[in-house]
């Protein structure tokens, strides 16, 4: 059997929350042993565990071990330094100068062991002026910008869906590693890799900046058109929900000219060209919801799609949840979790055609992990388990 990409990697994973634990599970799911280090009450994220535990805990941390460690007390501290020096990667995602004051950062744990890879992601970085603010997905989305360009101009900035910038700095955090794990192969010495949430997010604004830079001042916030020049792009309403099309193309045009049953405008030279019939956008969508409006959401998104025009049906949580497709393709998995019941776990988006995958499995209890990684890495007795469970170390 091929075996899997990060097969014989072993994680250390402090992470919390969304951004790091992401870069982890992406690790796991690409093979690598990863053991999540959680204090003795478990990672905060997890609530109070059981029916309770949020979906988000259960989706980000799937394929992991568990083990429990008090890094506030030394023998705690020295048994995070006996797992660094096993390890090949650490991930850490606490305020900057953290693991540093508990004396378990990465000027002492480079010293344990010089080919360790300490991937450490943050809000704003280890440096600069900004870099102690505290940083949640909601205030990276206005100091990036993001927020300054979703909504409406006659609105307040609004927060995008989800947590684009928590996600995105995961998704940093994981190909730093990955980088620094080849050039391992090449020069035999480890590396910090830092990643700073805000600074993740800065390439999501291409589109914005562009139309700035052509502009010359900054575009209205609009969060019905392309800070581009497309035209048609926008959200149509339909008799039972909504679609989104975009054109980027004449052809595309044309079609949906075809579909609405306005052939009429096909050559007419007002709306030849996007930029032309950008100037009257608002005559284009109102064409177009005329035709929508009259059709399930279903409906409309089937002509639009045999047509060849870039559409999308706008899906609520259950229809991306049970999506046929992403079932089909293994990215979503029905489970039947001893305590919350059934519920739907993602895959990983990564795919390999030379490599097995991995199969999702549910994130262990609190701890349930001790005995075997203290054993296999760090080769401690069973005496000396229980002993520091004693000591309320693990």
């Amino acid at each position: 059997m091929p075996g899997k990409p990060l097969e014989g990697i072993r994680v250390v994973d402090l992470t919390q929350i969304y951004q790091g634990p992401y870069a982890a599970f992406l690790m796991a799911m690409a093979g690598a042993e990863v053991v999540k280090v959680e204090p003795l009450t478990g990672e905060r994220m997890r609530g109070a565990g059981g029916a309770r535990t949020p979906m988000a805990f259960a989706m980000l941390n799937s394929n992991k071990k568990s083990i429990t460690l008090d890094l506030k007390l030394e023998k705690g501290k020295e048994l995070l330094k006996a797992l660094a020096k096993e390890a090949d990667v650490l991930l850490e995602n606490f305020a900057p100068g953290t693991m540093d004051r508990l004396g378990i950062g990465w000027d002492i744990l480079k010293e344990i062991n010089p080919q360790l890879i300490y991937g450490c992601g943050t809000g704003f970085g280890l440096s600069g002026p900004d870099f102690d603010l505290l940083a949640m997905d909601h205030t990276i989305q206005a100091a990036s910008g993001i927020m300054s360009v979703t909504g409406d101009a006659d609105q307040p900035p609004g927060r995008a869906g989800g947590a684009p910038c928590d996600i995105m700095g995961g998704i940093h955090m994981y190909s730093g590693v990955l980088a620094a794990l080849v050039g391992l192969n090449t020069t035999g010495k480890g590396t910090l890799v830092e990643i700073s949430m805000m600074e993740s997010m800065y390439f999501t604004l291409c589109s914005d900046f562009t139309a700035y830079h052509t502009l010359g001042e900054l575009p209205p916030r609009n969060s019905a058109r392309s800070p581009a020049a497309a035209c048609p792009y926008g959200r149509y309403r339909c008799t039972d929900g909504w679609i989104a099309i975009i054109s980027v193309a004449e052809t595309h045009w044309q079609s949906i000219l075809e579909v609405i049953g306005r052939t009429d405008l096909i050559g007419d030279p007002e709306f030849s060209r996007s930029t032309l019939r950008r100037k009257r956008e608002s005559e284009v969508d109102a064409m177009i919801e005329n035709w929508s409006s009259k059709l399930s959401r279903d409906e409309a998104y089937e002509q639009m799609r045999r047509n060849r025009i870039p559409v999308a049906p706008v899906r609520n949580l259950e229809e991306v949840r049970t999506n046929p497709h992403l079932h089909a393709r293994g990215m979503l998995t029905y489970m039947d979790h001893p305590d919350m019941g059934e519920i739907v776990l993602p895959n990983s988006p990564m795919r390999f055609s030379d490599y097995d995958s991995s199969e999702v499995q549910f994130y262990p209890e609190v701890g349930v992990n001790n005995d075997d990684v203290y054993t296999n890495w760090l080769a401690l007795s069973a005496e000396e388990i229980e002993s520091l469970r004693q000591d309320h170390v693990i």
